[in-house]
């Protein structure tokens, strides 16, 4: 998906991303961040989408075939006031009681799209409810979860 038409608002009015504050987040985090995301944070560092949605093979909790993708969280500050901020995840993990080695990439509290590490350095993308339990792959890769993504208005009820 090419970045141009993956944006929408900067509400937060997070700041460009720098290669230090990679640097800082992958170190924090411990992982290497997929190269499809930084290149997306690159051009929009997080905030809102166009509005996409992810097809899914079983029922979620959000609905019957497919996941939401409103908003992606960015590298910025832990103090910065968004709420779409991964450098948050190791916190929010903790207030959500969600599995470890997660990287959270969109999500209200109650439901999170994750970038899933519990296999290894190369992260699939997992949707985790963990009020309902579900804890579901999305797509094996970043990128593969890119290449499955549709208007979110394929969903949307006439």
């Amino acid at each position: 998906m090419p970045p141009s038409i993956f944006w929408a608002s900067n509400h937060y009015e997070h700041p460009p991303l720098t290669d230090e504050a990679i640097l800082e987040a992958q170190s924090l985090l411990g992982v290497q961040l997929p190269p499809e995301l930084l290149a997306l944070l690159r051009v929009q560092n997080g905030g809102y989408t166009q509005g996409f949605a992810h097809p899914m093979p079983q029922p979620t909790t959000w609905a019957k075939d497919h996941v939401p993708l409103e908003d992606l969280a960015g590298i910025l500050e832990p103090q910065h006031p968004s709420p779409m901020n991964l450098v948050r995840t190791p916190e929010a993990t903790i207030e959500w009681g969600l599995p470890p080695n997660q990287v959270l990439l969109s999500g209200d509290g109650h439901y999170w799209i994750t970038l899933d590490y519990r296999n290894g350095p190369i992260p699939s993308v997992a949707w985790i409810d963990v009020e309902c339990g579900e804890d579901f792959q999305i797509a094996p890769t970043f990128s593969a979860f890119l290449e499955g993504l549709v208007p979110a208005s394929q969903y949307s009820e006439a």
